[in-house]
């Protein structure tokens, strides 16, 4: 998603991290308790994961996550107008990039002349999923993010 954010930021888009809750909360980063606890975690998602986009707090209650839906990695991307223009439920680098070119095209379209009317679209997407890459993340946050995962997905 940096790559993604460092891509379009040349055509006026911006992106922001919402920090929400840790998703899988272990012994190196345990459930969130506090706003300065919540700012410490979102330091070191920015200096070990290399986040570079500006990242926001959400609420410790979590207001701005149940807000937009509550999904567990979600990603929306507004038009100027504030108006929603894609909403996913999994962040997805390539259907995001394919969003914004997509309605880059639009803005262009609309600069040429082209008179066009908005309609709402429904689509399954397809994300790669590297199992181990997602075990190999998770036990940062310790053994038991591990193991409580596994136990909900009846992995070993």
């Amino acid at each position: 998603m940096n790559k993604i954010a460092d891509d379009f930021s040349s055509k006026n888009i911006g992106s922001i991290f919402v920090y929400t809750n840790e998703a899988h909360p272990g012994e190196n980063y345990p459930h969130l308790t506090s706003m300065q606890q919540k700012t410490t975690h979102a330091k070191a998602l920015r200096d070990v994961l290399g986040v570079n986009r500006p990242i926001l707090l959400d609420a410790l209650d979590g207001a701005c996550h149940r807000y937009f839906g509550s999904m567990p990695n979600m990603t929306w991307i507004f038009n100027r107008a504030g108006i929603p223009v894609y909403k996913s439920d999994w962040t997805d680098a390539n259907s995001v990039r394919n969003s914004l070119e997509y309605l880059l095209n639009v803005v262009q379209r609309r600069k040429a002349g082209v008179r066009l009317a908005p309609f709402s679209v429904e689509r399954l997407d397809y994300r790669e999923s590297d199992r181990a890459a997602f075990y190999k993340r998770l036990a940062e946050n310790g053994p038991k993010a591990v193991d409580e995962f596994r136990k909900v997905f009846g992995e070993n």
